[in-house]
């Protein structure tokens, strides 16, 4: 996918992987930093950081491989082998 997600599919997103939203953030990132969301991530609602990265795509976590039943964020090798990529 060459956009970024909407906030609505993030939301989507989260509640097929089941994990915290802080994992579809780029904490590594540049803007992160720049935005103090280190100290701030906490109190944003789940909605209010998704419409946050939908709107700058440097805030996501990279890769997202999305599928039917499953999504995964980042690169953890075991997680990528277990669904033969």
């Amino acid at each position: 996918m060459k956009e970024t997600p909407t906030a609505e599919e993030f939301l989507a997103w989260q509640k097929i992987a089941g994990v915290d939203k802080k994992k579809f953030v780029n904490t590594n990132g540049k803007k992160y930093k720049e935005l103090g969301l280190k100290d701030t991530i906490d109190f944003l609602s789940d909605k209010e950081l998704f419409e946050l990265i939908a709107r700058d795509g440097m805030l996501v976590k990279r890769p997202i491989l999305v599928g039917d039943d499953f999504v995964l964020i980042g690169f953890r090798r075991k997680e990528w082998e277990a669904l033969n990529f």
